[in-house]
C-alpha cells in the first residue's frame, strides 16, 4: 500500500509540473505579437457593382486566370448557384469573428515553434465546394475555401459520399489550415515503408497537439467521437493485427489505399471493416509518435528532425488494452 501510495504521489507530481510547464509556454505564446489579414473576397466580388470588377481584379489577379474573359466573370456574378453558395457562407460564418481569433492564435503557435513563420495573407472564397482543395497555403497567401465548412447536413452537399460530407463543418476549418502549413514542416520519408508512412502522419498530428492544444482530438484527425472512440478501443486489435501481419515494413502502396490515405473505413478485409473509420494507420503513428515524446525528452524540432525508424525504436511503444 505504501509503494502504491508513492507511486502515485510521483505520478501527481508529475502531472501537476507538467501542467505547470505547459501553462508557462501558453503564456509565452499569448503575447506574441500577430497581426492577422483576411480579406472576404466572395464577398468583395459577388456583392460589388458590375463596375468595380476591373479594381477587383487587380486587387486579385491571382484568382483570375488570363484564359476567362470579363464576360465569365460577369455571368459568374449573377449565377444564382454562386450566390446561394454565399449567401449559405454568410449564414455560416458571419463576420468571421470568432474564425479571425481562432486563425491568430493558431498562427501565434506557429510561430513559437518556428520562429521563422510569416504569417500569410488570409483570403476567404467560395470554390464550386472543392472539397479537395479546402485551404491551400502558398507561403504569403493562405486560401480558404469557406463554402467546403457548410456543415455535413447542408442541402447543397446533397450527392457528395458521406465520408468526405462529414468533414465539412466549420470545427474543421483551423484542422485544416494547421494541415495546409505543417505538411511543409515535416519531411516526407524517401520510400513507402509502412510504418515510416504512419509515423510521417503521426509527427503531423502531433503538431497539432502543439499548435492547437484546446482542439479535441476528433478534429485534429477528422473523426467523429464514436470512429474516434472506436479506434482507441481497438488500439491493441490493430497493432496486432499489423504485427501478425508482417505489414510494418511492407511497401506495397495498397496498404496506403487501406489505412493511410482518406476513405468511408479501413480495409482489414474482416466483418469489423465497416464499423472502422478511415486512416487508422495514421491515428496508430499518432499513438506511436506520442509514446516518443512522452518518454524521450527532445524538442518539437528535434522530433521533426528524427528518422521514423530512430522514432519507433524510442518511442517504447505499447497499445492500450
Amino acid at each position: 500500500m505504501i509503494k502504491k501510495g508513492i507511486a502515485f504521489l510521483l505520478l501527481a507530481v508529475f502531472f501537476l509540473s507538467a501542467c505547470k510547464k505547459e501553462n508557462k509556454v501558453e503564456t509565452e505564446i499569448a503575447k506574441i505579437p500577430v497581426e492577422i489579414d483576411v480579406d472576404r473576397f466572395e464577398q468583395e466580388f459577388y456583392k460589388s457593382p458590375i463596375g468595380q470588377l476591373q479594381s477587383i481584379k487587380r486587387k486579385y489577379p491571382y484568382l483570375f486566370p488570363v484564359q476567362y474573359k470579363d464576360s465569365f466573370w460577369l455571368q459568374r456574378k449573377k449565377d444564382t448557384l454562386q450566390l446561394e453558395l454565399v449567401a449559405q457562407v454568410d449564414e455560416t460564418f458571419g463576420g468571421l469573428g470568432q474564425e479571425k481569433e481562432n486563425i491568430r492564435a493558431l498562427f501565434q503557435h506557429i510561430k513559437y515553434y518556428f520562429p521563422s513563420f510569416d504569417p500569410p495573407h488570409v483570403i476567404t472564397l467560395t470554390s464550386d465546394v472543392d472539397y479537395e482543395n479546402k485551404v491551400i497555403y502558398a507561403d504569403s497567401l493562405l486560401l480558404i475555401s469557406l463554402d467546403t465548412y457548410l456543415g455535413e447536413s447542408n442541402y447543397l452537399y446533397e450527392g457528395l459520399s458521406q465520408y468526405k460530407r462529414a468533414n465539412m463543418r466549420k470545427s474543421m476549418l483551423l484542422s485544416d489550415i494547421a494541415n495546409a502549413i505543417t505538411g511543409r514542416k515535416v519531411r516526407q520519408p524517401q520510400n513507402r515503408i509502412f510504418l515510416y508512412q504512419m509515423i510521417y502522419h503521426g509527427k503531423i498530428l502531433y503538431l497539432k497537439d502543439k499548435l492547437l492544444p484546446l482542439l479535441p482530438d476528433k478534429d485534429k484527425i477528422g473523426y467523429s467521437q464514436e470512429q474516434l472512440q472506436w479506434a482507441a478501443e481497438n488500439e491493441q486489435f490493430i497493432w496486432r493485427y499489423f504485427v501478425e501481419n508482417d505489414m510494418l515494413y511492407e511497401t506495397d502502396p495498397k496498404l496506403l489505399q487501406r489505412f493511410i490515405y482518406d476513405a468511408p473505413f479501413s480495409k482489414f478485409y474482416l466483418e469489423i471493416d465497416s464499423e472502422s473509420p478511415g486512416r487508422l494507420g495514421q491515428w496508430l503513428g499518432w499513438q506511436i509518435v506520442r509514446s516518443f515524446m512522452n518518454n524521450n525528452d527532445v524538442s518539437l524540432q528535434q522530433l521533426l528532425e528524427t528518422p521514423e525508424e530512430e522514432i519507433f525504436n524510442r518511442a517504447k511503444y505499447k497499445p492500450k488494452k
